[in-house]
């Protein structure tokens, strides 16, 4: 059991440190981590779109983080890494967390969960989904869904391609849950396929019948009966 319980002090683990750094990164475009563990300690990749933020004046923010990591959630020799993301439209805790914001800011759900499918899908994503969930328009609450594009939902894609996203708005009737999933352009699914012309002529095959090749071998007996007889006719002036 004490494989077990390290595997899955590991995964809690991961977890906390994801929801401390959604906490602390909010205001820089928090886009997702990345956690590894070298032999020089642990190597910790923070995805964000403004890493300036990230880092702070004089690295003093991700000091602080570093130190975080050590003490609060015992991350043994923490090493902070800062990319930032190429295109936000392509990252779905990013997309989650302005879908949130615009939420808190008074936006209409319908309005806000189409202008980023909008955005996502003509940025060229294969496809795009956001679910809404909690207290929308009324005291009861209810879950809104807008699909767009090819989003799969199950088999092993779901776990390797498909980009997810969640975020919580904050709002007087109360919480409300948003996910975003998003299929990145150029992902390679497995029920894709192809259909290619054949650039190269097939050969034409001539078919044998089999009155040619029942005249060939009569063809070739009949030479045969005749050298025969030649020679019995050699043979016999011979005597």
């Amino acid at each position: 059991m004490a494989i077990e319980r390290k595997f899955v002090s590991e995964g809690v683990r991961k977890v906390r440190v994801e929801k401390h750094l959604e906490k602390e990164l909010k205001r820089a475009g928090y886009g997702g981590m990345d956690i590894q563990r070298t032999p020089l300690g642990t190597q910790v990749t923070i995805f964000a779109e403004k890493p300036g933020i990230v880092i702070g004046k004089g690295g003093k923010l991700v000091r602080q983080l570093t130190q975080d990591l050590h003490t609060k959630f015992g991350v043994e020799s923490p090493q902070i890494e800062v990319q930032q993301v190429q295109n936000p439209s392509f990252n779905a805790q990013i997309m989650a967390e302005r879908l949130a914001n615009a939420l808190e800011r008074g936006w209409y759900f319908r309005k806000a969960g189409t202008s980023i499918i909008r955005r996502v899908m003509e940025s060229g994503a294969l496809g795009c989904e956001v679910v809404i969930a909690g207290k929308l328009t009324g005291a009861r609450a209810r879950i809104q869904k807008f699909s767009d594009g090819y989003v799969k939902h199950s088999g092993e894609p779901v776990n390797t391609i498909v980009l997810k996203g969640f975020a919580v708005a904050i709002k007087k009737l109360g919480v409300i849950g948003v996910q975003v999933k998003i299929i990145p352009p150029g992902s390679k699914l497995p029920d894709h396929f192809e259909i290619r012309e054949r650039k190269e002529p097939r050969p034409t095959v001539v078919p044998l019948t089999v009155t040619t090749i029942g005249d060939e071998i009569e063809d070739e007996i009949l030479e045969e009966e005749i050298i025969e007889e030649d020679i019995n006719g050699e043979e016999m002036e011979d005597q």
